[in-house]
Formats: structure tokens, C-alpha cells, sequence
């Protein structure tokens, strides 16, 4: 009989490729699913026929309890969150419902309707912020810069409480920042690919920016759920760090996106980036604009992923080169005459 699982932010980046992963190795998967007036398949579309979907939301733990009853999963993976780092400081208070208790009420779900569960909780690079050491282990204090983060760390914690209070199999990821061609369009990777590939076609002329000094451990979303899956599946719960133990600029990644595209940046003064070379469709600049930088800055997230490599036997697979490409000729894809536009539109 085939495992079942439970994922929360199934029709998310994440969640798109966790179940892709799960379904390939055979699971049941159910999917929680929040009622809202604008919903978006679009990353599932392809599996949904494979899915069952399920009425649930973080904000109400009747739901929750009804879902995981339904569900009757042996696996269940909490990646439903507000995600937007950004958007937390304009809506701290449902950030934190949503991403900190939301969290909780889970846990809660999962302790009265399926205790011998196992439970994965998204952490999250940002609960680092101000960062105490670098590289980041998981042992490295949290000092997060953002609501954002600061729900992070108590999802995490609690996580942690569940698993030693009620003896729940419950692990976190430590999450470094991961990316695809299905990140939303609200995220600087995806809004850095998204403007290179409309610049070539002509679509636009500008790309607006903020700080782009800071430097981020990126990887492929694809290569990351294998190691929540991984997980799951130790003898003992346990914490992990996944990350691919290099950092770049987000200056680099405009400079690769642009040069996946033939496009090269000339560096002409402070705040200004132009495309050197002429382009059939003109000239393009890149801006920093301030509307775009953080109250509070993270500046360095670098992970130190050894305990996964070695605990897990989990490695990334897609170098960050390899990301941006993917990324860029997905948008241009996306973007070009005849398409019918992509997951994130």
C-alpha cells in the first residue's frame, strides 16, 4: 500500500516540486489547499490529476485537524507560509499568524489527529540575519532582521518543543535561499530573470533594484525537497542546514542573467548599469531605486551544509550558473510571441 503525505503550500515553488519528487516515489500525496478568490494551479497543473487537494488554512485549526484526519498521512511537510521577506514589514501581525502560528496549529493537528507522523517544518537562511558567524551551521545563533524571520524562529522553536515535549518526529530545514523558474515574480532572482529576458524581446527598457552588494547562497529548488525528503526518512529527528556552501552577490546574478542572454553590463556610474553593447531593441539600464532596499539589511548568508552531506547524502546538483540559465531561458520562453505565459503570471 502506498505511503501517504500531507503538503502544505502545494502550490508553491516548493511544494510544485516536493510533490513531483513524492509522486516519483510512489506516495499518496494530499495537498492543503486555502480557499481564496484567486487561486493558482498553474505549478501543479501538470501532477493535479495525481493530487488530492484538501480545504484547510494556518489560521484555523478545525481545518487543519480535518485535513490531517483525511489525509491519514505518515509524512507531513509544513511549507505553507508569507513568504515575502518584503512584505512582511508592511503586515507583520498576519506574517506572524500565518508563519509563525500557523506553525503551531499544525504541530497541534499532527499531535491529536496523526502522532506518529513525521513532520518537516521550512526554516529559513533569514532567521540568521545579522549573522554571528560565517559560515552559517546549526549552531550558529539567530539574529533575524526581518518579521519574516523573526516567524521563522519561532516556527522553528516550536518545532523543536514539539518534538521534545510530545516526542513527535519533527525535523526543521534550515533552508538557504532556492530558486527556479517557478519563484514568484515578487522575488528579486525571478524579478532579475523576468527583466532580462523582456529587455531582450523589447518588452521593457529598465530593470529597478535595490541593494545589490547583498550576497546570497542560492540553489535549485528541484535539488533542496530531496533533502526535506531526506529527512524524513533518519532513524532519529534532527535539524539540517541545506545550502550550497557558496556565496554571490545579487550584482552577480544580474551580470549572469544578462550575459545568459548575450546581453553585457558596462558599469557607468553610482546607481547606474547599462547594456554596453547595442541590442536590437535598444539600451537597457539597471537602477537602484531605494523603494527596494530592507529597514534592516541582511548582508552575508553563507551555509555551511556538512551535516546534510554527510547525515543525508544529500549534495546540490544544479550550480548557480546552471540556475540562472534555466531561469532566464524559461522566462524568454515565457515572454516570447506565441506563448501562453507561465506559471507566475
Amino acid at each position: 500500500m502506498a505511503k501517504r503525505c500531507l503538503i502544505t503550500g502545494i502550490t508553491g515553488q516548493d511544494g510544485s516540486y516536493l510533490a513531483e519528487w513524492m509522486l516519483a516515489k510512489g506516495y499518496q500525496v494530499y495537498g492543503l489547499v486555502r480557499r481564496s478568490s484567486t487561486l493558482n494551479f498553474a505549478r501543479i497543473e501538470h501532477i493535479q490529476d495525481r493530487l488530492t487537494l484538501l480545504p484547510g488554512d494556518l489560521l484555523d485549526p478545525a481545518s487543519l485537524i480535518d485535513a490531517v484526519k483525511t489525509a491519514a498521512p505518515e509524512e507531513v511537510y509544513n511549507l505553507a507560509a508569507q513568504s515575502f521577506v518584503q512584505t512582511s514589514w508592511n503586515q507583520p501581525v498576519l506574517t506572524g499568524e500565518f508563519t509563525a502560528l500557523g506553525v503551531t496549529r499544525l504541530l497541534e493537528a499532527v499531535r491529536l489527529a496523526a502522532p506518529e507522523a513525521r513532520f518537516y517544518q521550512a526554516s529559513s537562511s533569514e532567521m540568521f540575519g545579522k549573522v554571528k558567524e560565517t559560515p552559517q551551521t546549526e549552531e550558529t545563533p539567530f539574529h533575524p532582521r526581518s518579521p519574516y524571520g523573526v516567524a521563522k524562529v519561532y516556527g522553528h522553536y516550536i518545532t523543536l518543543n514539539y518534538r521534545e515535549s510530545y516526542d513527535l518526529f519533527a525535523c526543521s530545514g534550515i533552508l538557504f535561499n532556492h530558486e527556479s523558474p517557478r519563484r514568484g515574480l515578487e522575488f528579486v532572482t525571478r524579478k532579475i530573470t523576468d527583466a532580462a529576458a523582456r529587455i531582450k524581446l523589447g518588452l521593457a527598457d529598465e530593470l529597478r533594484l535595490g541593494n545589490l552588494d547583498s550576497q546570497r547562497d542560492w540553489g535549485f529548488a528541484g535539488d533542496y525537497v530531496k533533502a526535506m525528503w531526506l529527512m524524513l526518512q533518519q532513524a532519529t529527528p534532527d535539524d539540517f542546514v541545506v545550502g550550497t556552501g557558496r556565496t554571490t552577490t545579487v550584482r552577480y546574478f544580474v551580470e549572469q542573467s544578462f550575459a545568459a542572454l548575450g546581453m553585457d553590463l558596462e558599469w557607468t556610474g553610482e546607481g547606474l548599469r547599462e547594456v554596453g553593447r547595442e541590442q536590437a531593441t535598444g539600451r537597457a539600464v539597471v537602477r537602484i531605486d531605494e523603494r527596494y532596499f530592507r529597514p534592516a539589511e541582511v548582508n552575508l548568508l553563507l551555509s555551511d551544509p556538512t551535516k546534510a552531506k554527510v547525515g543525508l547524502g544529500w549534495t546540490p546538483e544544479v550550480s548557480l550558473e546552471q540556475l540562472i540559465e534555466m531561469m532566464v531561458r524559461a522566462d524568454l520562453e515565457r515572454l516570447s510571441p506565441g506563448s501562453c505565459g507561465g506559471p507566475t503570471e
